[in-house]
């Protein structure tokens, strides 16, 4: 059986498409995917074994550039690739207009998401096969329900399985180390500053060496006034998604505010203390074995507030305190 996949963006959405893939080449041995996702993050479905072929997408460059797109051939490309591959089922698994659009282009029935469950509920009038999946539960576990439904087994029981290998990605580790995923989008996700270097330091006083990755200027300023002058603490290169995937698959432990780096980390099973202020972990937090989550109680905290910082009460201390214990659970593991 071959199916081919829309889900583009972001992140964190793609990565938590991968459990599902999982359930179905457990369900029906042999069936492959095809997956159509934006160019950014086109690596990630290419590690997982169920994926025969990655077709990227660009809608957010081409919505920015339309006219060059059109002259330059892109579009009518990627069209054309879409319509290489005879597939039985097309799985719709991002519930927006734009991802329903690209469907048009496939001659196979389209599954997706009921009006009831999309997050664009119009989308749901470019689907063959309609599922009502319940909002109240993690985005992971509505798009396994979403896949057992328009693929017809019965749902399994237990944790998603994201089917990456870590071992493989991480290669050869030659010294133990900790992770800082410290960059995020929205002002109100970053924890302060000075608590990250308070953590740097007490961490470093306990021999861990610890690394921070950089996806910017201001990341890597940040960063580097994080790991000023403390002998175990290193600002790494710059690093595409490719790189920072094997740093995170080697790391023994992250801590990370709410980014899309830090549901890498849940998905290559390495332990992770997250952050989250102005968001919730229920429905879109890290998802996985050895996932702690701590909440900030201050001002906007849980409001989905992208400005007002709320991470007063949430402090390097606390952080210290989980972090050697999450460390030590995993030791004795």
């Amino acid at each position: 059986m071959r199916v081919l996949l829309i889900k583009t963006s972001s992140l964190g959405d793609v990565i938590h498409t991968l459990p599902a893939l999982t359930d179905a080449a457990r369900a029906i041995p042999g069936i492959q995917f095809d997956w159509v996702v934006e160019e950014g993050f086109a690596e990630i479905p290419a590690w997982h074994p169920a994926v025969a072929q990655v077709i990227p997408v660009a809608i957010r460059r081409w919505r920015q550039h339309l006219w060059q797109t059109l002259k330059n051939g892109e579009w009518r490309r990627f069209k054309a690739r879409l319509g290489e591959t005879r597939y039985d089922l097309v799985i719709d698994a991002q519930g927006l207009l734009k991802s329903a659009w690209l469907s048009r282009y496939v001659k196979a029935p389209v599954a997706g998401l009921a009006a009831d469950s999309a997050r664009e509920p119009i989308a749901s009038r470019f689907y063959a096969r309609r599922y009502s999946v319940p909002r109240e539960q993690h985005a992971l576990e509505r798009v396994r329900q979403l896949f057992a439904q328009a693929l017809g087994y019965p749902l399994p029981t237990g944790i998603g399985d994201y089917g990456l290998n870590r071992a493989r990605l991480a290669g050869a580790v030659e010294q133990p180390y900790l992770l800082f995923l410290h960059g995020t989008t929205w002002a109100s996700k970053h924890w302060p500053e000075a608590c990250w270097r308070e953590l740097a330091e007490h961490m470093n006083a306990l021999g861990w060496a610890v690394r921070l990755p950089w996806g910017n200027a201001v990341e890597k300023a940040r960063a580097e006034r994080i790991v000023a002058g403390l002998d175990k603490a290193a600002l790494l290169p710059k690093l595409n998604l490719a790189g920072v995937a094997k740093v995170i698959a080697g790391a023994r432990a992250c801590v990370a505010v709410d980014t899309g780096l830090g549901h890498l980390a849940a998905a290559l099973d390495v332990p992770t203390i997250s952050l989250y202020g102005p968001t919730l972990p229920g429905r879109v937090g890290a998802y996985g074995r050895s996932q702690v989550h701590l909440c900030a109680t201050g001002p906007g905290a849980g409001s989905g507030d992208r400005h007002t910082p709320c991470f007063e009460t949430l402090l390097a201390e606390r952080v210290v305190g989980e972090l050697q214990a999450l460390l030590l659970v995993e030791a004795a593991v």
